[in-house]
């Protein structure tokens, strides 16, 4: 059965290119993104991991920790890092997990045997600090991946674990934010003095929700 939602990421060992990592270890008390790319010294692939590099301060920021798999080999991967900082202008500054053997893509199931059998299509698992799975997306091999949008989702998730708000459609952090409908309004008023919007009574808008 495919991982769901609220499940809890499962553990393995694994080796990396910063060494040998079990990855339950490995998360600590951080949020953790781990994704798949299809393969080494493909095209695609190596703008996302530039384009991750990049921005990999910004889930350093949020305390997030990032990590990368592909069924090639760690050996194959250090090779492709330097082609990566060589077009894309970024050093990969991040974790690439080596898993030729696929036991981690079955684990997580990346493999998609309709779509490839022998290589993970794009995969992203948002994992919270409990290990419990936030996110999860399958974007096909010739899709480069929206890494601003998994930020985005992470500033929501995180939002939500601090406060009893959900995030509307295109939500950026900064903008209003929506009073989940199990708090009544006598609790909301305790939570959000500065008071709401109610453009329906199971719509609520806060102002200026900031991550």
């Amino acid at each position: 059965m495919a991982l769901q939602l609220g499940d809890i990421a499962p553990d393995f060992e694994a080796d990396t290119t910063v060494g040998r990592i079990r990855f339950h270890e490995w998360l600590g008390d951080s949020w953790g993104v781990l994704f798949s790319h299809p393969k080494d010294y493909t095209p695609v692939c190596t703008t996302e991991l530039g384009y991750m590099a990049r921005i990999k301060g910004e889930f350093d920021r949020r305390g997030v920790k990032v990590i990368g798999l592909s069924v090639d080999s760690v050996q194959d991967h250090a090779g492709w890092s330097r082609d990566i900082e060589e077009t894309q202008g970024a050093k990969v500054n991040f974790p690439m997990i080596g898993d030729p053997d696929m036991r981690i893509a079955n684990l997580y199931g990346m493999i998609h045997p309709k779509a490839a059998d022998r290589f993970t299509v794009r995969s992203v698992f948002v994992v919270d600090p409990n290990r419990k799975i936030r996110l999860t997306i399958a974007y096909p091999a010739s899709t480069g991946r929206n890494f601003d949008e998994i930020l985005r989702v992470v500033d929501s998730l995180q939002l939500t674990d601090r406060q009893k708000l959900a995030t509307p459609v295109n939500w950026r952090p900064g903008e209003d934010a929506i009073i989940v409908p199990s708090v009544p309004d006598e609790e909301a008023r305790k939570l959000f003095p500065q008071g709401w919007k109610a453009v329906k009574p199971y719509l609520r808008y806060v102002r200026q929700a900031r991550t």
